[in-house]
């Protein structure tokens, strides 16, 4: 069970609180995931919105595939995500609720498959961001203090 990531959102965790996590399949054409091996993808401003009892990728770059002919796909495309029925009702009422949103988190291959992990997430608001920037360099300034000690004592 090989799992290959192509591609993650790093900024997600920056802006938002996540709060829960789900591995979704998605529909895709063969020059798409030709281009999803290759790497050639961005999931920057990528977002999920669920529509008509199901789930649609937007926004989601894949670069077109040098090697297709000219019925390649469109870059920006919308994309259905692939997920039980009772997934999809309880991310849709989750996403209704004030202040929720369902992001990409990162695009792997699973077993030759593309899969796409999908999180349900709230905002941060500037003072959060703040915040976990300021835990994050107390926590390598400790770091580098544990380290620096470590070495005078050798």
């Amino acid at each position: 069970m090989a799992i290959k990531t192509v591609a993650s959102n790093r900024k997600a965790r920056h802006n938002y609180h996540i709060l829960d996590s789900v591995e979704a399949g998605i529909v895709l054409t063969g020059s798409e995931i030709k281009s999803i091996r290759a790497g050639r993808v961005s999931l920057g401003d990528a977002y999920v919105r669920p529509e008509g009892g199901e789930l649609w990728l937007l926004n989601l770059h894949i670069a077109r595939y040098e090697a297709s002919s000219y019925l390649s796909h469109e870059p920006l495309r919308p994309r259905k995500l692939l997920l039980h029925r009772r997934q999809i009702a309880e991310l849709a009422s989750a996403v209704a609720e004030k202040g929720f949103t369902l992001i990409p988190l990162r695009l792997y291959i699973k077993d030759s498959l593309a899969k796409l992990e999908v999180a349900l997430a709230r905002g941060k608001k500037l003072y959060d961001k703040r915040e976990s920037i300021m835990r994050r360099e107390t926590e390598r300034a400790i770091e580098r203090a544990v380290k620096t000690k470590e070495v005078q004592r050798r």
